[in-house]
């Protein structure tokens, strides 16, 4: 009968073992991926041979001092305006139909067009055709617009 296994005994590596063990996972990881690795390389060649090892090398040295003028930077009140005002235009935006924004944003370039094609014509504008314009659908839809969008710009604006 078999004796019963009481001590298991583990095997213990020297740190020259590891080292050779490292090494031999090292150049199968290198075999395997050769192509890779001379891309890498490839890369690391041109990024030296224009400077920007260098340049990047002596940004981590003074990380330090690029921190504090990024932040100084950063900062800054006109910044600080910018990243507001952002935050408040993206919330603006959040509150927007999209339906709405495309037909407007649909309109506005149908606008121009219009207005595009009257400038080559270089006809002028009577006070007699303004009030005949008023009769026209869509020139009457573009005031009705406009005025109600100005009201509620002032309604607005009073809080």
């Amino acid at each position: 009968m078999a004796v019963p296994i009481t001590s298991i005994k583990k095997q213990q590596f020297t740190e020259e073992q590891l080292k050779e063990q490292k090494l031999d996972n090292l150049k199968q990881l290198l075999s395997d991926h050769e192509d890779a690795v001379q891309q890498v390389f490839t890369i690391m060649a041109e990024l030296n041979d224009i400077g920007a090892l260098e340049a990047a090398t002596k940004l981590l040295e003074a990380k330090e001092d690029v921190g504090h003028i990024a932040l100084a930077q950063l900062t800054r009140k006109p910044v600080t305006n910018i990243i507001n005002n952002l935050m408040g235009v993206a919330g603006a935006l959040t509150e927007l139909n999209p339906e709405t924004t495309t037909k407007l944003i649909e309109g506005l370039n149908a606008g121009v067009d219009e207005a595009n094609k009257a400038l080559e014509t270089d006809e002028k504008v009577s006070a007699f055709k303004l009030v005949k314009m008023l009769n026209d659908p869509d020139v009457n839809r573009a005031l009705n617009f406009g005025v109600h969008f100005l009201k509620g710009l002032g309604k607005g604006l009073k809080d």
